[in-house]
């Protein structure tokens, strides 16, 4: 169910079962040569809304602007800072907590918001949150490993752009043709979270904006799959929250 789309007398009625609801965050930023600028917003708002239709759980409109820098030397990004994310994030969830919902759960689909949404969380006092990104579970992961292996790298990730095309379009583009530079696992650790640097330095090093992740691996019926594991598990884990 959608918070958007529920009346205020829904809500009120809703708070009488459950506290509970789901905020999607995500990004706008390039995916690569045929990714979707939404894509980080895109796959949340597709898991959560499917969460939500199974088991009734209230799901808010995603949080869809997000810090991405690294990412502003590529036309249609649109970044804030972490601390802007931080304060609007804080706000949104003191609104919700206002209201009686006390346990939140975040959905995040952008590695750089994972930091500012531990920080906007640890400044909110009698809440429950849970905190997860939709490839954090197992399922999901073997999957990502059994289709792409060492190609999914980190940005524009095959995984991702498959669950766009579930609902969208699938672009096609010879620049997604090529394999892109195989990252070492060194690199991976240290750039987790989106830690890549400034972005004229960033488009200079990975010019067609992938990240060590082959795109064109990406297929519709991975995304079926992936978007099914991850609908498991994540409503699983928020039936699971909501007892706590």
């Amino acid at each position: 169910m959608e918070l958007a789309k529920l009346s205020w007398l829904e809500i009120e009625d809703y708070l009488l079962k459950t506290d509970g609801i789901i905020v999607p965050t995500g990004s706008m930023e390039q995916h690569g040569p045929i990714g979707l600028i939404g894509t980080d917003t895109l796959c949340v708002e597709e898991i959560a809304g499917n969460v939500g239709q199974n088991i009734n759980a209230v799901i808010a409109p995603a949080l869809c602007y997000a810090p991405a820098e690294f990412n502003m030397s590529f036309p249609g990004t649109i970044s804030i800072s972490p601390e802007t994310f931080t304060i609007l994030l804080g706000e949104i969830l003191t609104s919700l907590k206002r209201h009686g919902f006390k346990h939140i759960y975040i959905l995040n689909g952008h590695g750089a918001n994972l930091e500012p949404i531990h920080k906007a969380t640890s400044l909110i006092e009698n809440i429950d949150f849970r905190i997860k990104s939709w490839w954090d579970f197992d399922g999901v992961r073997e999957l990502r490993e059994e289709y792409f292996g060492d190609w999914e790298g980190m940005h524009a990730t095959p995984a991702e752009i498959s669950i766009t095309q579930v609902s969208n379009r699938t672009i096609i583009s010879s620049l997604a043709d090529a394999e892109p530079r195989k990252l070492s696992k060194e690199y991976i650790k240290d750039h987790s979270g989106d830690k890549h640097g400034g972005p004229i330095e960033h488009r200079e090093a990975f010019p067609d904006g992938r990240v060590g992740s082959h795109s064109n691996l990406a297929r519709r019926e991975y995304g079926i799959e992936l978007m099914s594991a991850a609908i498991s598990a994540i409503q699983k884990d928020y039936l699971l929250f909501l007892k706590t």
